[in-house]
């Protein structure tokens, strides 16, 4: 333990503690912009800057550790000064136009600035505005870019893909796409986690909810929506609703308010997909076995984006099943529309993601089943949760509503798609009642459940004598790693499930936004949740699903199912 002082007050901590974290161990917090443990410690932003004594200039306390008889004057006359000329030359770099800004209200700078009571900065702006495609689904605005560096550390030290870099130089150095590339051409793969770690709005997704509410406003348009499951465990977060009140019911009874027709539920398709997966696992081991190559989940849109740039030649081993939001999209627009006489043309489908990337699936060219597209806009968490501020809907006020009928009903394993672990942990219960003709204890793969630190959860299961060796990852960094482990041979799989997102989709790009802070863990765990005490826990048991089967698709892999539900990663 190292002993000093703080403001004052005597302080005992580990050593290796840094003085950031020293001083909130005694309820001190020091203001920062750049920070984030273990990935951006670069004391880019001078904010964070406190007195030492016995030492002439001031020290940054996010990268310096605690040394013992340490004297750390944290708001010193000195040090709120230059903090306080720090964020003003930070100011005078930044579009400061808050009222238009995505971040208004959930920005680290705009609340810094508040706190220390700046309105004005005595020095002249200097904006960097740079072209972007406004078509693409992650949107940058160089003008409002602080250069704290947390986009590029995180794409580079966590998802491995190292989009962001320091570019240019002298007066004119800042961030952009490495190499001064163009975002399109660059290894973006759209998981958003750039975005959420960004501290202001310098990084955000297209904004698509106008297209959505001209669809409302045409009264020849039906309008209908489904909603992901990590999406109820977080779409109330930036609306202040506690969550034993943000319930799947309100949920719903929102979505009726703000004006869609039809509200369903993506843990619905979940379950589809699961059918589907399962079969194709099953119908495929024998290849697999003989090939030593297992085969790979396909609903991460981010993970397939990955895939086809990085290990081109691996893209036959994903799973031909689309994602939950696509299957739904094409179930929609062909069985559901039948069933109650409509037009596909008259019908706006909308999804509900934690995702950035669903929005470019949503327009691959060879993903959709019917005429025109199958999912026509998708929103994210925090696009949703604008439009609930927008019409002021006291959710909190509303009584909660079920799904609607023929595609509003799911399982406890379909709720599971969103966290990592949950699409294999769904499949094998599933492909064990395929097998076996009977189901297993809902609970017999918890093994896959959580976490290691390499991103990596690995186990071995018996399914009535076929032995099944997964594994479940999270991360596209943990990705790469257990590719180049399965290319070089030093691990051999059957079926790994990947999401692109540390956590799962619960840790999604299109997630609301908690500086500094992870919430995957919190809100898996509410999936988890949800599937424990969910009376169905079988995606195969889903009545909805299974009169689907009947009435239209007729079996898993069956013509009609490769046609509606199945696609050819291959063409784009």
């Amino acid at each position: 333990m190292v002993n000093l002082t703080i403001d004052h007050i005597p302080v005992s901590v580990p050593e290796g503690t840094t003085v950031m974290e020293a001083a909130a161990s005694v309820g001190i917090r020091i203001p920062h912009l750049c920070y984030l443990k273990e990935i951006n410690e670069i004391a880019a932003c001078r904010i964070c800057l406190v007195e030492m004594a016995g030492k002439e200039k001031l020290i940054t306390s996010c990268n310096n550790v605690v040394q013992e008889g340490m004297e750390i004057l944290p708001t010193s006359p000195r040090v709120r000064k230059t903090r306080r000329t720090n964020v003003q030359l930070i100011l005078s770099q930044h579009d400061s136009r808050c009222a238009i800004c995505m971040r208004s209200g959930n920005c680290a700078l705009q609340a810094i600035a508040n706190d220390m009571g700046i309105t004005s900065t005595p020095y002249p702006d200097d904006w960097a505005c740079e072209p972007w495609n406004p078509h693409f689904p992650l949107i940058r605005h160089a003008e409002r870019c602080i250069k704290c560096m947390r986009c590029v550390q995180i794409c580079d030290k966590v998802q491995g893909l190292s989009v962001w870099d320091i570019v240019n130089t002298g007066a004119r150095t800042t961030v952009g796409v490495s190499g001064n590339g163009d975002i399109e051409k660059s290894n973006c793969v759209l998981c958003g986690q750039c975005i959420t770690h960004c501290p202001v709005g310098a990084l955000h997704g297209r904004e698509d909810h106008d297209e959505v509410l001209a669809a409302m406003a045409d009264p020849e348009t039906v309008t209908i929506v489904q909603v992901a499951p990590a999406v109820r465990t977080a779409w109330a977060e930036s609306l202040g609703i506690p969550a034993e009140q943000a319930t799947a019911g309100r949920l719903v009874a929102t979505l009726h308010r703000l004006g869609f027709d039809y509200v369903f539920d993506t843990d619905f398709s979940a379950d589809l997909t699961i059918m589907e997966e399962a079969s194709e696992l099953l119908a495929r081991l024998d290849e697999i076995r003989e090939s030593g190559k297992p085969l790979f989940t396909s609903c991460c849109p981010g993970w397939v984006r990955f895939l086809k740039t990085q290990y081109p030649d691996m893209v036959e081993q994903l799973s031909t099943a689309k994602s939950p939001q696509q299957m739904f999209g094409s179930v929609v627009k062909t069985y559901f529309a039948e069933r109650e006489g409509l037009t596909p043309k008259k019908i706006f489908s909308v999804s509900v993601m934690p995702c950035v990337a669903k929005k470019a699936e949503a327009a691959l060219p060879g993903i959709n089943a019917s005429e025109g597209r199958d999912v026509d806009c998708v929103l994210t968490t925090r696009e949703l949760a604008r439009m609930v501020r927008a019409d002021r809907i006291m959710v909190e006020t509303l009584q909660e509503e079920p799904f609607d009928d023929i595609l509003g009903t799911s399982t406890g394993a379909g709720a599971l798609f969103g966290v990592t672990g949950g699409v294999l942990e769904a499949a094998l219960r599933s492909a064990y009642f395929l097998l076996q003709h009977k189901n297993p204890d809902p609970d017999s793969f918890r093994a896959i459940r959580g976490q290691e630190e390499t991103g990596v959860r690995e186990s071995e299961f018996n399914l009535a004598g076929t032995m099944l060796r997964v594994a479940a990852v999270s991360g596209l960094g943990n990705a790469r790693r257990l590719i180049e482990r399965l290319r070089r041979g030093e691990v051999r799989y059957d079926f790994v499930e990947v999401m692109a997102c540390p956590g799962g989709c619960v840790g999604g790009g299109g997630q609301p936004i908690h500086d500094g802070e992870e919430w995957a863990c919190g809100r898996g765990g509410q999936l988890y949740d949800l599937d424990r005490k969910s009376p169905l826990r079988f995606s195969h048991e889903n009545p909805e699903v299974r009169k689907l089967y009947q009435d239209y698709l007729g079996e898993p892999l069956s013509e009609t199912a490769h046609r509606l539900l199945h696609t050819d990663h291959t063409a784009g």
